[in-house]
């Protein structure tokens, strides 16, 4: 008899956690799997995980810290917690739990999957940290039965520096978006036009060429909108302080509009959605969200970003920190008849439907999980004695 399998999710914040895994997560508690997630303490997001019948573990992690007393203490945390709850099958997600938590796995013997959810500044810097990084990356992953990344690209990136046995990789074509709950509202083209760019406030992100963009356009079409949405002064090299932010309101150009916990009326209410990105990215959620609500989006043919739009078809593509081709590629938006807006607007869906289904995600999980050789009920209780 096969006793009831017991999965471990981990990653470095609850709020990624539910944001971007919720669909998964439900999906293997409705498959009667026993699950668990590891992640940092949230007071907002540790209580609606718990709300979808799974415990919760908390794990401390400090995602930019450089600390090598601070990441044994992680490494150990894990370590002690594989051992006393002894897991069927863990998938790790983001650097930290991808590295701490193979190695912890490893020594546990405990099979898992590392999900690598974009590569960041910290694998591309040619400093020490970086270089580090790699080198652990490579030890973590030797044990691994599969590493998987979210677009080509990254993939590459991890095989040319040797990290990963190829026979281990697997390209997962994005994390999934959720086509209930993302739908079309409206196939109406919103008036006045109003371009919105969701994500963390990086100069990496884009933001600096979307504002240039925005004063490019204002003096052509003074009533188009740009809305920023999204967390100020984040523990990132690239963030965009409040003073800077403040300038940009008071010059007029944009209007910032905090942070959400829920994007998805912000996209109704958006004409466009925009991310001109040159952070290393997986898949950024924004576009996939902003597509499968019937908004052409606007994005930069770079890594994670080329992958979710049809140049033209689906929406624009232009060059990384061009803020002239961005400007250019708006006004394209800009001068789209409601025929040719409706037309866009369907076939950023489609692809959707047919590439980023968060249900084809989900199925590729439960197939993995299906394969692996789970102990009967009474191996089980031995190993819960060893």
């Amino acid at each position: 008899m096969l006793h009831k399998k017991h999965i471990i999710f981990a990653g470095n914040t609850a709020w990624s956690m539910y944001n971007f895994r919720r669909n998964l997560i439900q999906a293997f508690v409705a498959n009667d799997y026993t699950v668990t997630v590891l992640a940092p303490h949230d007071n907002v997001f540790t209580p609606k995980l718990l709300e979808l019948s799974v415990n919760f573990i908390p794990v401390a992690i400090n995602p930019k810290g450089t600390n090598p007393i601070q990441d044994i203490r992680l490494f150990l945390r894990y370590k002690k917690i594989f051992k006393r709850i002894k897991p069927d099958f863990i998938f790790f997600y983001t650097i930290k739990p991808n590295i701490y938590g193979s190695l912890a796995a490893q020594r546990c013997k405990i099979p898992h999957i590392a999900v690598t959810t974009g590569l960041g500044y910290t694998f591309l810097a040619n400093n020490l940290t970086s270089k580090i990084s790699k080198y652990l990356y490579k030890i973590a992953f030797q044990k691994v039965e599969q590493v998987w990344f979210l677009n080509d690209d990254d993939r590459q990136a991890f095989l040319h520096h040797k990290l990963v046995d190829k026979p281990k990789t697997f390209v997962l074509n994005g994390e999934g978006v959720d086509l209930e709950r993302f739908h079309i509202s409206s196939l109406q083209k919103k008036t006045p036009v109003t371009f919105l760019l969701a994500s963390r406030m990086l100069w990496d992100k884009g933001v600096g060429e979307f504002v240039e963009a925005a004063r490019i356009i204002k003096r052509k079409y003074p009533d188009t909108k740009f809305q920023l949405l999204g967390f100020l002064g984040v523990g990132n090299p690239t963030a965009i302080c409040k003073k800077q932010m403040d300038k940009w309101q008071s010059e007029g150009i944009i209007d910032y509009l905090g942070v959400t916990d829920d994007v998805k009326p912000f996209i109704e209410a958006a004409t466009c959605v925009v991310l001109p990105s040159y952070y290393r990215e997986g898949i950024p959620f924004i576009l996939l969200e902003g597509a499968a609500s019937g908004r052409p989006v606007i994005t930069t043919n770079w890594v994670g970003c080329k992958e979710t739009v049809e140049d033209n078809i689906t929406g624009f593509m232009c060059n990384v920190k061009d803020p002239v081709g961005l400007a250019a590629c708006m006004e394209k938006a800009i001068l789209l008849s409601p025929e040719q807006y409706r037309d866009m607007a369907l076939a950023g869906r489609k692809k959707m439907e047919q590439e980023f289904d968060v249900q084809l995600v989900i199925k590729h999980y439960l197939e993995i999980l299906a394969k692996q050789q789970f102990p009967t009920k009474s191996e089980h209780y031995k190993k819960q004695q060893t």
